[in-house]
């Protein structure tokens, strides 16, 4: 993960590097997804979310679209979008 000031930034930043920008998020979205995703994390009784319970909490905030789509494929194989 890395922080930028603006889209605008995340954009120079990709182009300077010839890379694609990937999924973009600001820091009220990404507080909401850290509060919802680890809010019972400290819990003694804590247990791995499903991919379903997980694929809800990214659908909960905002976060849709193929690049946000959980499956039980790895990383490698999924494309990576920027939504």
């Amino acid at each position: 993960m890395l922080l930028f000031r603006s889209e605008d930034d995340v954009h120079a930043w990709c182009e300077k590097r010839r890379l694609t920008p990937g999924a973009i998020l600001d820091l009220t979205r990404l507080w909401q997804l850290a509060c919802s995703g680890y809010d019972d994390r400290l819990d003694p009784n804590w247990r791995r979310r499903t991919i379903g319970a997980r694929q809800a909490i990214l659908d909960d905030v905002g976060l849709r679209g193929a690049f946000w789509r959980l499956t039980d494929s790895p990383p490698s194989s999924r494309s990576i979008t920027s939504t």
